[in-house]
């Protein structure tokens, strides 16, 4: 057996004791989003609309209607010959929380003949906006703290209540805006059509939508505090709105309401449409939603499509890992070569150019030498011609003379013969 080692003994009262501190107040982390939650508050929220659809579905009424004010708008004609938008920019507030709103609204739209080009004005409007906000992120002093943010987070697509489907400009327009912003369809002036009409009406533009290809946005249900909420709403689209400023009273309540002589459809009664449910979706529940899609996915492929554009990548032709500064160097080399090969080639086009012109110019200076030449024979031919009339002049002037002496002289020689004969 292996023997046991004798070990000292350590006496207990001689081990240190622990101190033990009180807390003075409350220590944690979980503080954080009531911190953000007042720095967002103080420095505001924006949030961007864009509202696309024919003059007179009621556009400005229901925007109006959505935020309970009195926006400015005026009406607009049918007789613009392209379609034009326009951006009006609100402070609104709400308790403590301020909203910069900016709406953007399409003038003439689908009033054209030819409505084939009737899209390209609000993509690139769209795609403007996002350029604005990539020249201020690329700048070397960026102040994204401070810049009005003119992105469009959502698009309220306002179809005409037919009854019969959506219309081809309908359809090309969606699909050219589906990938550059948030596209919620909604039915303007729903009160037009009845509930069995509006039910299949509904269904025939979810079935031509996708049919089509036309991702249109839904509300996320990965939350559970609002999945069932948005699991509800997405079962709605595309929403059914009547849009109204004007007020009547219903069971001692003033109300939004659209008066008919068969009845009064209140505007935020949600079994008369879904003006209720879209304001929740869109305001209450999902705004924030629309602003981070729009950040992360819209803004970001416009990104990557421009700083590929650019010559950027985040791999090299071996499709290795490839830094911004290295993705910078190479684009520059480049861009230097290039600038050196077209230095290159308008140095030979100059040096060509001038040979070109030398040569013209030698022509032209043996024309003028020949010209030359020709003048100076024609003048010396003249010149002998009229020595030649000169002297042919002279001889005809001496024998003039000559001719004038005789007859002079014979003249004399008779008048004296005449004189002697009378003596």
């Amino acid at each position: 057996m292996a023997a046991v080692m004798n070990r000292p003994k350590v006496d207990e009262t001689s081990k240190p004791t622990m101190r033990t501190l009180s807390l003075n107040g409350h220590v944690g982390f979980d503080s954080m989003p009531d911190q953000l939650t007042h720095k967002s508050a103080q420095n505001g929220f924006v949030f961007n609309i864009l509202c696309i659809g024919e003059t007179g579905l009621g556009k400005s009424t229901l925007m109006d209607s959505l935020f309970n004010t009195n926006f400015e708008s005026t009406p607009s004609t049918h007789n613009l010959p392209n379609v034009k938008l326009k951006a009006h920019t609100y402070e609104l507030q709400e308790s403590n929380v301020q909203l910069k709103l900016t709406l953007v609204e399409t003038v003439g739209y689908g009033d054209q003949i030819n409505k084939e080009d009737s899209f390209k004005s609000i993509v690139d409007y769209i795609d403007t906006q996002f350029e604005y906000y990539l020249q201020e992120e690329l700048k070397v002093k960026r102040l994204l703290s401070t810049y009005h943010d003119t992105r469009v987070h959502t698009c309220l697509y306002f179809i005409c209540p037919t009854g019969h489907g959506l219309k081809s400009i309908d359809l090309v327009c969606m699909k050219k805006l589906d990938t550059k912003v948030n596209v919620i369809p909604i039915i303007a002036k729903a009160d037009t059509i009845s509930k069995s009409e509006l039910q299949k009406f509904k269904t025939k533009i979810i079935t031509e939508l996708r049919s089509n290809g036309v991702e249109i946005y839904e509300c996320p249900t990965e939350d559970e505090t609002v999945a069932d909420v948005n699991s509800n709403m997405n079962s709605h689209v595309p929403f059914a709105v009547v849009g109204s400023t004007d007020f009547a009273k219903v069971a001692n309540k003033m109300v939004r309401a659209r008066q008919y002589p068969w009845g009064t459809v209140q505007v935020e009664n949600e079994s008369h449409c879904d003006f209720v449910k879209l304001r929740e979706m869109l305001i209450r529940t999902n705004m924030e939603d629309l602003r981070e899609k729009t950040h992360d996915k819209h803004y970001e492929l416009y990104r990557k499509m421009r700083l590929e554009q650019m010559g950027f990548s985040d791999v090299d032709n071996e499709n290795k890992p490839l830094s911004f500064q290295e993705s910078f160097e190479a684009k520059r080399s480049h861009h230097l070569q290039e600038l050196q090969n077209r230095e290159d080639e308008m140095r030979q086009m100059f040096v060509v150019r001038v040979k070109e012109k030398e040569a013209e110019l030698k022509e032209a200076e043996k024309e003028l030498h020949a010209k030359f030449d020709k003048l100076k024979r024609d003048q010396d031919d003249q010149k002998k011609r009229l020595e030649e009339q000169r002297r042919k002049y002279e001889d005809d002037l001496m024998e003039f003379s000559k001719r004038k002496q005789q007859y002079s002289n014979m003249g004399h020689h008779t008048l004296t013969l005449g004189k002697s004969k009378k003596k």
